[in-house]
């Protein structure tokens, strides 16, 4: 019963994440990154923010609506075990408190564009095998294909706020991701469950990650001394 819930919640849910998320395309019509320049940092930092939590939030119902069509209990329990670690595993992203406090803003902000850029390629690869699957539901689709076009708008609004408050031009990871995207042959589809499943759960928590480090950097800015 908990689970219909959650999923007819979601259902209507989804419409107004749509109407009221505030667009956060930075790019023009050549390509460049001059319309959030106009926009002062802190409403930047703000528009910033609002794209993470929305991000984290569907990606959160994304991963309960997968579950719910296509990974049973039992399997629930063992996803740590299947063999896939998370692909941002052996980025240099502090985790702990105590490491995440001692960052400097610089940090902070190189941190969630390394996120952002590993997750933009296995979030299109991961469109890609769901639409090997039987039934999957338009819901779960559209999800995934809206994070992955938020994912690449915010994007642009971290790179351009990195300009205002660092002064410093574009960062891209070098991230090797060959482990993720290596030639299996011809899994099992359970297999593919099991390496989506890992994905979009590994997603969720980066999705968080993004959103803590970008609200601690907005409570520096307001008040460094009482930020946790």
């Amino acid at each position: 019963m908990r689970a219909i819930k959650q999923g007819q919640w979601a259902v209507l849910l989804w419409p107004y994440l749509l109407i009221t998320s505030i667009p956060l395309d930075c790019r023009d019509e050549q390509g460049g990154l001059s319309r959030c320049p106009s926009i002062s940092q802190e409403k930047l930092l703000d528009r910033v923010i609002q794209h993470a939590e929305l991000i984290y939030r569907v990606s959160e119902e994304s991963c309960s609506l997968f579950e719910e069509m296509f990974i049973p209990f039992p399997l629930q329990l063992q996803r740590n075990q299947a063999g896939y670690p998370c692909i941002t595993k052996a980025l240099p992203i502090p985790s702990s408190k105590s490491e995440i406090q001692q960052i400097s803003d610089k940090w902070l902000l190189h941190s969630v564009l390394m996120l952002v850029q590993s997750w933009i390629e296995p979030l299109v690869y991961l469109q890609t095998t769901m639409n090997r699957y039987d039934g999957v539901p338009d819901m779960l689709l559209n999800k995934t294909k809206w994070v992955s076009e938020k994912l690449m708008s915010l994007e642009q609004g971290v790179v351009v706020l990195i300009k205002k408050m660092l002064d410093e031009g574009m960062m891209t990871t070098t991230y090797n991701e060959q482990g993720l995207f290596q030639d299996d042959g011809q899994p099992e589809m359970l297999e593919y469950v099991m390496r989506d499943y890992t994905l979009l759960s590994c997603f969720k928590k980066d999705a968080h990650k993004m959103e803590i480090l970008l609200k601690l950097l907005k409570c520096r800015q307001n008040d460094i001394h009482s930020c946790a």
